[in-house]
């Protein structure tokens, strides 16, 4: 019986050997107690054979199902090979074609020795394999002989040839004129470089270096933080991390000519505005011919179509607080129990472009935990187009519902703009009679006129539940025969499959719906300029209720009439600014000849700003021949609380200069108090006025005349105001500027006096609150181009 016993031994390792995946043990095992069970089963009892020869059978079989899944993992293994030789390949021949030779060197070197490396049995991959080995191989021989030739290899390896222009430049668009200074302050390099840390992640900005980013490795490639945090829905669903390849045959980044809106599928994610701007952005691809979305992912074809990479990294260009920065990701993607990705994605199984911007996307927001964004913030981020937020105010006089219906449908028709439109809060009975979903955003797909009906035709990123309303596919009041035709529209068979898409009238929207976002073509415009700065938490008071002196400033030029638009964008850093958002900023424009403003409201804003919380706003400036040229921008805030990063760019249709107003380079605090006697008041109380705190200013002799702002600060309870006179100038042969200069009606807690082009001498200034007893401190700030002394006069 020692053969039984042997059969026993065998099959317990070939369980142990299968448990712990030592395929090739375990089938030897598994065949060799099948073997000995079979010599033993003619020396057994004839009621046990029957026993002996069914396991006899499972050891055999499982032994052959074990084999069989070796072979189809080592053919898949084999094919994959060939896969990532195709892509080295083509990545060798595009940069050979591009004439980067040391760059196509080396990715046909590793092409031929990953095509060596593959180990099949399979005659048809044998051929393949060695069909681009020697390709490979001839033409890198060829490049190695140019090598040779131009001396290139004397001093060792050198790096791929890119293009020289590898300073970080100003353009955003490559149609766009830069007015200015094209290369950066090492002001605005540390603005960048301090908003290049978002969500614990680096993002940096993207420059020409990048194209030549690396796309293959040994091993297929993983991001140290591509296994992003989960929303909570996906952790009740999650099962592992999974590649394209391992749920798809034929995976690719894009199926078909041009990406499909149609085909864009949200799950569980919470980012339908991101979703509908993917759908906005594949649509106008698709219509123009124009690669909006596409050209943001990398690697590319000769054709500068992305291309799946069999190696699994993936490079998106993203716009991100104030530049476009590049973002790395892997293609490992959330997978549930269920058998479904947990993501966003085509409906097109082998295409993964929705899943892997999506991805990109959700690492620099920290996580599929995503609190939810906007459009214009999404659409911004893919495409760089410029975003404006238009909400529908039906109850205010000054909103025109039919100019803003007007101007998204000619504009969407020229392709623009990208819109998107927002509910606001519905209750649960508004919900679910309509059909729509509560602070949800949709893509805007078209908008017609049709019969004096206005129409826009929508789609919910979820691709499924529609609206139940008027003009509805189950409305069967309003569909006429003519609107069927004209529309090319058939309710009955919508109404066969809900695919989230739906027509609805703008009477609708204006009911239900809270908000467009639109996005508009940079390709509007032929000139830009920007500049990036930080403010300081400490610059400025809390409020901008009495003084903007102090705020950010920029004088802004034009050359000629049109328009310009002008867009701030403040830099997010961390997700919590999404959640609960408390800096609220916005640009004040002033026509006030470029120079400084102090006062709020004197002059009067040409443009007040809405001080709003979200990270872009856009003003726009439209002139004639006659308008004013120069301008002062103001960059304001409510509550400020920290350091805030901010871009201001314009954009313009014709030539402009933008520059930052610097404060004067001379600062000299003086501190004192109204008190008892001093407590004068204004002129108008001539026995007291005299009493008043009193200062002695004296210029020095320079080359070019000093110009002096003085700046008062008192108790915003008091009316304040601050006189100067001149006391004496040191050339008697030169005319007093001034006989006095006051800072004019008195205001609550601040005013300020500019003295222009002051000659060498002495001059007096007398601060006073309106009234006399009036008691309480004050300080006296003077900014000066020169130099200067102050001191009390007593």
């Amino acid at each position: 019986m020692s053969d039984l016993i042997n059969a026993s031994e065998a099959a317990s390792l070939a369980v142990r050997f299968d448990q712990t995946g030592q395929i090739d043990k375990a089938v030897e095992c598994y065949r060799t107690a099948a073997r000995l069970l079979d010599r033993v089963c003619d020396r057994v009892p004839s009621e046990k054979q029957v026993d002996i020869r069914v396991k006899v059978k499972e050891y055999l079989e499982r032994a052959t199902f074990l084999q069989e899944q070796k072979d189809r993992a080592k053919q898949a293994e084999s094919e994959r090979g060939m896969q990532q030789c195709y892509f080295l390949m083509q990545q060798a021949l595009d940069a050979d074609e591009a004439n980067l030779k040391d760059l196509a060197l080396k990715l046909y070197t590793q092409a031929v020795e990953l095509a060596v490396s593959i180990n099949t049995n399979d005659p048809e991959v044998k051929q393949k394999v060695k069909n681009v080995a020697a390709q490979a191989l001839d033409r890198a021989e060829e490049l190695k002989g140019i090598k040779k030739i131009s001396a290139l290899s004397i001093n060792g390896p050198s790096k791929p040839v890119v293009s020289p222009k590898a300073q970080l430049q100003r353009e955003q668009s490559v149609h766009l004129k830069v007015t200015g200074k094209q290369v950066y302050t090492e002001e605005e390099k540390e603005v960048l470089r301090q908003t290049s840390h978002i969500n614990n992640n680096c993002f940096l900005p993207f420059m020409d270096v990048d194209l030549s980013e690396k796309f293959q490795y040994a091993i297929p490639f993983e991001d140290r933080a591509s296994e992003l945090k989960l929303s909570s829905k996906q952790q009740k669903e999650f099962d592992c991390w999974i590649r394209p390849h391992e749920v798809s045959v034929d995976p690719k980044m894009i199926v078909g000519e041009h990406v499909d809106c149609f085909s864009i599928k949200q799950t569980i994610v919470s980012d339908c505005s991101f979703v509908a701007s993917l759908a906005v952005s594949a649509l106008y691809e698709k219509r123009f011919k124009k690669k909006v979305i596409t050209s943001i992912i990398y690697p590319k074809n000769k054709n500068k179509d992305p291309v799946y990479n069999p190696f699994g990294k993936y490079m998106v260009k993203l716009h991100l607080n104030g530049v476009r920065r590049k973002v790395i990701i892997d293609d490992r993607l959330p997978y549930s129990k269920y058998g479904r990705l947990l993501c966003s994605y085509s409906s097109n199984k082998n295409e993964f472009w929705v899943s892997m911007l999506e991805k990109a996307y959700m690492k620099v927001m920290g996580g599929y935990d995503f609190p939810g964004s906007n459009s214009n913030i999404d659409l911004h981020a893919l495409t760089g187009w410029i975003p404006e937020r238009c909400a529908i105010r039906t109850g205010e006089a000054d909103f025109n519902a039919d100019a803003l219906y007007e101007t998204i449908r000619t504009r969407l028709d020229r392709g623009d703009v990208l819109a998107t439109v927002a509910t606001g809060a519905l209750s649960d009975a508004d919900a679910e009679r309509t059909g729509l979903v509560a602070t949800h955003a949709y893509a805007v797909l078209d908008v017609r006129l049709v019969n004096d009906v206005k129409l826009l035709k929508l789609k919910n990123p979820w691709s499924h539940l529609r609206w139940r309303g008027n003009y509805s596919e189950l409305d069967t009041a309003h569909w006429t025969a003519s609107l069927r035709q004209q529309l090319h529209y058939d309710p009955d068979s919508a109404a066969q499959y809900d695919n989230g898409v739906f027509w609805i009238d703008y009477n609708s929207i204006l009911k239900f719906f809270d908000v467009f976002y639109l996005n508009w073509n940079p390709e509007l415009f032929k000139f830009t300029y920007c500049i990036h700065q930080k403010w300081d938490a400490g610059n400025g008071p809390v409020k901008d209720a009495y003084n903007i002196g102090e705020n950010p400033q920029f004088s802004l030029h034009l050359q000629g009439s049109g328009a310009v638009w002008l867009l701030l964008t403040r830099h997010i850093t961390q997700i919590d600014d999404f959640r609960d958002n408390k800096e609220y900023i916005t640009l004040l424009v002033y026509k006030n000849n470029g120079r400084r403003v102090y006062y709020p409201y004197d002059p009067p804003p040409y443009i007040d700003g809405i001080r709003i919380n979200s990270p872009h706003y856009l003003c726009k400036i439209i002139t004639g021949e006659n308008s004013c040229d120069r301008y002062t921008l103001v960059v304001s805030q409510y509550e400020k609380t920290r350091t805030i990063y901010y871009t201001l760019r314009a954009y313009a249709t014709c030539p402009i200069s933008m520059a930052k107003l610097e404060p004067y380079p001379y600062t000299k605090t003086m501190r004192g108090e109204w008190s008892g006697r001093t407590a004068g008041g204004c002129e108008n109380h001539r026995a007291t006025y005299p009493n008043n705190p009193k200062f002695t200013v004296t210029v020095p002799e320079a080359r070019a005349p000093c110009s002096l702002v003085v700046e008062l600060k008192g108790p915003k309870q008091y009316q304040i105001g601050v006189d100067a006179k001149v006391d004496s100038l040191d050339d008697p042969n030169v005319t007093a500027p001034f006989l006095k200069e006051s800072s004019g009606p008195y205001r609550s807690g601040f005013v300020y006096l500019e003295l222009r082009n002051l000659p060498a001498g002495r001059y007096i200034l007398t601060v006073s609150t309106f009234y006399p007893g009036q008691e309480g401190p004050f300080i006296l700030e003077l900014k000066s181009t020169c130099e200067l002394t102050c001191e009390v006069r007593n």
